[in-house]
């Protein structure tokens, strides 16, 4: 019961930081890869927070940024 409190708070301070962080210091972004992490924040908030730290925060991963190309 201890773990799954504290797994709980740890969860839900993930997804406050990814919210935090996407909206408040990450002007870069375009509003649509915004909307992307804050929505996979509040659904997978602790594994959305390491991809973010790890790959989010380069304004290269922007999906929705005009002239952005996928290539495979």
């Amino acid at each position: 019961m201890a773990l799954s409190t504290i797994l709980g708070i740890i969860a839900f301070i993930a997804a406050i930081w990814v919210i935090y962080d996407v909206l408040a210091n990450n002007k870069k972004l375009s509003d649509g890869m915004k909307v992307l992490w804050v929505i996979c924040a509040i659904f997978f908030s602790i594994i959305t927070a390491v991809i973010y730290y790890i790959v989010g925060r380069n304004n290269k991963n922007d999906l929705f940024r005009k002239g952005h190309r996928i290539t495979s």
